[in-house]
């Protein structure tokens, strides 16, 4: 999967802004005190700024049926303002984007991960045929902003993405420099990350490979809609879902608070000495401590104490064995 270099962030000349670093760099990783930023934000307070993800929208009346038959959410009803996810499959059902859309009712926008948008949209040009539909990165135009408030924007023509977590503002660039200074408390992406793992909300580039499928990160039924027709990669999914169990499942790691190392992403996690899977996103937690996603061989035992780089780690299960 092709990807680009995002653009730095107005938002890192803000005061104790320290630069994130791959997949997140163009914008902070924190301002200074990241587990106070994230305390902030579990209580409805501040901002993140996402403005290095990539933003892609899809016009024309053919838009929700035409997706809704290349990826996996059911897409043809759905009402404007309302969020969802959704996922494009290899032909052999590996993950290779998420989508995270909302339909305004004239246009479908999503936002997707950093440098992605060029190669999801050459893809999506490719498959427009005669439909009525047109495709646009839109990444240099639009920033993403999240705030913690679940409830739609008091600008109603801003694009937003509202969820019960929170929205996510689809905001002119050129308004970004000017939403920084407007606004306090702004939070980097460690204490966004760190909030995510919590969820157990997996994250394509960081939870995934080359091989990875649905069902190995429980993103059945957020992102996949088992009873629509066919689309791509529909085959490996029924499959699985019918016949078979993933090789893999996700699972969600307490390590021990002693350690001060925080495990990196693709370190190994063992048992016994033998290595069963891998780290695949990690954080300090403001009330958990180090924590971690990890995708292991689903026959691991779920009470099983783990090795997630040399570090002891429980488990708490997130797709069943």
């Amino acid at each position: 999967m092709a990807v680009t270099s995002p653009a730095v962030s107005p938002l890192l000349s803000l005061p104790g802004a320290v630069a994130a670093e791959a997949p997140d760099e163009g914008v902070a990783a924190h301002y200074g005190d990241p587990l106070r930023e994230q305390r902030r934000l579990a209580n409805g307070q501040g901002f993140v700024d996402l403005s290095h993800r990539g933003v892609v929208r899809v016009s024309g009346p053919d838009r929700l049926s035409w997706l809704h038959s290349l990826t996996t959410q059911h897409l043809t009803e759905l009402p404007p303002g309302q969020a969802t996810v959704t996922l494009v499959l290899s032909p052999h059902g590996h993950i290779e984007h998420a989508m995270y859309v909302v339909d305004d009712g004239e246009a479908l926008w999503a936002h997707v991960e950093p440098g992605t948008a060029p190669a999801l949209v050459a893809f999506l040009d490719r498959m427009r045929f005669l439909l009525r539909v047109e495709v646009e990165d839109l990444t240099d135009a639009y920033a993403v902003v999240y705030e913690p408030v679940p409830e739609p924007p008091a600008d109603s023509a801003l694009p937003a993405r509202v969820t019960d977590t929170g929205r996510e503002l689809f905001l002119p660039r050129e308004r970004l420099a000017a939403y920084g200074a407007e606004h306090a408390d702004p939070a980097g992406v460690w204490a966004y990350e760190a909030l995510r793992i919590e969820a157990h909300r997996p994250r394509v580039g960081n939870e995934t490979d080359h091989r990875t499928i649905v069902h190995e990160l429980g993103w059945i039924p957020s992102a996949v809609h088992l009873d629509k027709g066919c689309y791509r990669g529909q085959e490996t999914v029924a499959r699985v879902q019918n016949l078979g169990r993933p090789p893999r499942r996700l699972v969600f790691l307490h390590l021990d608070g002693t350690e001060e190392k925080l495990p990196a992403t693709g370190a190994p996690v063992e048992l016994d000495g033998r290595q069963i899977g891998f780290v695949t996103s990690a954080a300090r937690h403001h009330e958990l401590g180090t924590v971690a996603l990890a995708l292991v061989k689903r026959n691991t035992p779920v009470d099983a104490v783990l090795s997630a780089d040399g570090v002891p780690a429980s488990q708490d299960v997130i797709v069943p064995a």
